[in-house]
């Protein structure tokens, strides 16, 4: 409640607050100091956006309304000093005050700095009645600021602003709950002056009760002298500082939680208001048209004549009656707030909770991971192992075979050596064949290729580990990303049907991380069969018109993004009217058609046939409608029937092959379609006859009545398809169509046809 009772000015508590035009509240030093003096060319905001507070009393009356409507308004208007007309502040006695952003407001209104004034002239002496206001005439202004709107002064200057003593009160009664702030200085054991350049101020000697200023004798000699407009303000003594509040004395065994009335007042009692047009006048009444209380001589000098006026008691009990009940949308406005706070605390744990369990998960994958990495490696080293091993035998084997058939060639070699030199020819002869031969085989034994590695020194083995680094790399998490968006949630309290049309609503589900780029709506054909897309878009609102009557559908939707397509919502069962409401359509009538009655009335403005359609078009079950004849004059042909969307308007009924139907005169009648007329019947139309027309699309057939009784058999048969009201009639015609009857049971016979 605090932040309530702080100017917007200032920033501290209120004092002495008073109500701007605009019903907001500023402290009265701080209204001194925001009070401009304009040009007289300058506009201000019209008197409709300012509460009017009647016609202007006679400033001889009111003559100390206010410290600047005394000091100055008096002045001017009783033709005073000079110098007390002109501006407080005024540059080279311009009469435009000029202004600096404040320091201490943030809302940016226009302040005035402090300029001394010459010592010793008139304008220094209204300084002290006015404090920091402007004189108090016509030009001067005062800006509200939280709403930034103007407000003229007239003549009492700001004392013409009601003080907010309500507002005085609340903030009295809050500083002395409160109490003192940690290191404050106590309260001044006196009342001092308010007008005092001297630090300290100098002790109060009289407060003027008209202007609600306190003045020591010095201030007051030279402020508020005892003559010209102050000659009728009345000075009393100032009022002792308020005393700090004492709890009341508790009787023995009384609840130490109840208190006298007056135990949270303040240590004096609170002064009762009075009317600032009338000092000894207590308000009585409250004027609703000024919206201000006002007493018994307001009303009697006439200003208040044509206005609203109540007892001051009844617009109080009203007014708080009228608070009360604005407190209680703003008390729910307020539970649902707290309700939320506690869902984002609720959220808030939650987010501890997921997070944790989300980095254990985390660490419990990537632990998987380096698990499956060192099974990998180790399957891998053992391939390594195998090949390096393979590899050694092959050479080794290739060693020993290699090394073992060197020693067979070289001891061959030396033994043929030593042959070769013996003398003997005929031992040689001997054995040189046997030699030859061995020495060509041992030559036979180093083939091609035995002499060369079997196996290479490099491994044919290479580790691809570059998709899997890449992979590794591109490792993250999901929910950074954009999933599917979850299942839409159906608005129940929004679908419904209407005719053969069912509407849906539907919304995306609260704290939805993935949002839904469209949504698929699906409806089955109402028998139970298989659902079909009849709706792709970004809508959260789809009619579907064209459906069948008396059936019952079964609708549901999905949504979608850039990641996929969501899980379905639940279904829900929409059922259609068990019978049709529709009316002529003008949008697909013939030019020359007139409708009336809310489309339920058709005449022609031609003498030549024309055709009108209905708004409803039907592909299956059974449907009866009526048509009363409301004039037929010269015996006329109207056609009645069914008929498809594309069928010639410009004829009669029946001539093309988009038409079924029976056009009539006054005796008989005929049905008629591709321009063929079958079974003629007795029995025609006048003047408050009516038609009727049974669609039963479960058997395929159309027939005809006349004022209850069947006219002729069954018109057509093996109708099949989407069929339309349809109509044909001229001028001399006009009918009232009659929808949503069910179908009757009390039809008499058909009516013999004739030749």
């Amino acid at each position: 409640m605090e932040e309530e009772l702080k100017c917007p000015v200032c920033g501290a508590l209120f004092r002495e607050p008073i109500i701007l035009p605009c019903s907001h509240n500023v402290c009265l030093p701080c209204a001194r100091t925001i009070a401009v003096q304009t040009p007289d060319n300058e506009q201000h905001l019209p008197p409709p956006l300012l509460l009017p507070r009647g016609p202007d009393p006679d400033p001889a009356a009111t003559g100390g309304a206010g410290a600047s409507g005394g000091a100055v308004g008096g002045a001017a208007a009783g033709g005073g000093d000079h110098a007390d007309k002109l501006s407080l502040h005024s540059e080279t006695d311009s009469g435009y005050g000029s202004y600096t952003p404040s320091l201490k407001s943030p809302n940016g209104v226009r302040v005035l700095p402090t300029v001394p004034a010459p010592p010793g002239s008139s304008a220094a002496a209204a300084r002290g009645a006015t404090c920091s206001t402007l004189a108090a005439c016509s030009s001067s202004s005062i800006t509200c600021p939280q709403c930034h709107r103007s407000a003229s002064l007239d003549h009492r200057g700001l004392r013409g602003f009601q003080r907010n003593r309500l507002l005085e009160a609340i903030v009295q009664r809050f500083q002395q709950g409160r109490g003192p702030a940690p290191g404050a200085s106590a309260a001044p054991a006196v009342a001092v002056c308010q007008l005092c350049d001297r630090t300290p101020p100098e002790p109060a000697a009289a407060l003027c009760e008209q202007c609600d200023v306190l003045y020591c004798a010095a201030c007051q000699l030279k402020c508020h002298p005892s003559r010209g407009p102050f000659a009728k303000h009345h000075l009393v003594q100032p009022p002792p500082p308020p005393a700090p509040p004492e709890p009341a004395p508790v009787a023995p065994g009384a609840s130490g939680g109840c208190k006298s009335p007056g135990a949270a007042g303040s240590g004096a009692a609170r002064k009762f208001p009075t009317c600032p047009e009338h000092d000894l006048e207590n308000y009585s009444m409250y004027c609703a048209s000024c919206r201000s209380p006002v007493c018994y001589v307001c009303l009697e000098d006439g200003r208040h004549a044509q206005h609203e006026v109540k007892p001051l008691g009844a617009a109080w009990k009203q007014h708080k009656a009228q608070l009360s009940q604005a407190l209680n949308g703003v008390s729910d406005k307020a539970k649902e707030a707290k309700e939320f706070l506690v869902q984002l605390k609720n959220i808030l744990q939650q987010i501890q909770e997921n997070g944790l369990d989300y980095e254990a998960c985390l660490v419990a994958q990537c632990d998987a991971l380096v698990d499956a990495l060192t099974r990998q490696k180790a399957k891998l080293l053992t391939k390594v192992t195998k090949e390096r091993e393979h590899k050694l035998k092959m050479v080794w084997d290739q060693i020993n075979h290699c090394t073992l058939k060197l020693r067979q060639s070289t001891g061959l070699m030396e033994y043929c050596l030593e042959v070769i030199k013996e003398n003997d020819p005929s031992g040689f002869l001997q054995i040189s064949d046997a030699l030859i031969k061995r020495v060509q085989v041992s030559q036979e034994q180093w083939v091609k290729g035995a002499l060369e590695p079997k196996v290479s020194a490099e491994f044919d083995l290479t580790l691809d580990s570059e998709p899997l680094l890449q992979a590794i790399h591109q490792l993250d998490f999901l929910q950074m990303k954009c999933r599917v968006p979850p299942a839409p949630l159906l608005q129940l309290e929004k679908c419904c049907t209407r005719n053969n049309s069912v509407t849906l609503a539907w919304r995306t589900p609260p704290f939805t991380p993935s949002p839904a780029d469209g949504y698929v709506l699906e409806l089955d054909d109402g028998d139970g069969g298989q659902f079909r897309e009849v709706y792709v878009g970004k809508e959260t609102l789809c009619t579907i018109d064209g459906l069948h009557f008396n059936s019952t559908y079964n609708a549901r939707v999905k949504a979608f993004n850039s990641s996929g397509v969501g899980p379905y919502s639940k279904t829900v069962v929409l059922q259609t009217s068990d019978v049709a409401w529709f009316t002529f359509d003008p949008n697909s009538g013939h030019r020359d058609i007139i409708l009336s009655n809310d489309n339920q009335t058709a005449t022609c403005s031609s003498y030549d046939d024309r055709v009108v359609l209905g708004t409803a078009a039907f592909s299956k079950g059974v449907h009866y409608w009526e048509l009363h004849v409301d004039r037929y004059d010269n015996h006329p042909d109207p056609a009645f029937g069914v008929a498809r969307a594309s069928v010639a308007k410009d004829m009669m009924l029946g001539k093309d092959d988009k038409a079924w139907a029976m056009y009539v005169d006054n005796n008989r009648s005929w049905f008629m379609h591709c321009n063929s007329h079958t079974n003629r019947t007795e029995g025609g139309v006048c003047k408050g006859a009516t038609v009727g027309v049974l669609l039963d699309l479960n058997k395929h057939t159309l027939t005809f009545f006349i004022n209850g009784q069947q006219q002729g058999p069954t018109a057509f048969s093996h109708v099949d398809g989407v069929f339309m009201p349809a109509l044909s009639l001229n001028r001399n015609v006009q009918v009232t169509l009659h929808t949503g009857l069910e179908v009757p049971t009390n039809l008499g016979r058909p009516k013999l046809t004739g030749n």
